[in-house]
């Protein structure tokens, strides 16, 4: 198992401002976490590849671990 997967971090994602009047590949990294509308919550395992996209997005989201 890798290291990350054990320990069974996850990270709260929080929407707090809109995805309107931003790019196309910003909007499609909203959608891709799962995210459809303002103040909704999702969870995810902590991974790179989803460091990446929060990364991408940082000033739409409120993030929590």
């Amino acid at each position: 198992m890798p290291k990350n997967e054990s320990t069974g971090k996850t990270i709260r994602v929080t929407l707090v401002r809109s995805a309107i009047g931003y790019t196309k590949d910003q909007k499609a990294t909203v959608k891709a976490l799962g995210l459809r509308r303002l103040h909704q919550t999702v969870e995810h395992k902590d991974t790179p590849a989803l460091r990446g996209m929060l990364n991408k997005i940082i000033h739409l989201l409120k993030i929590e671990e």
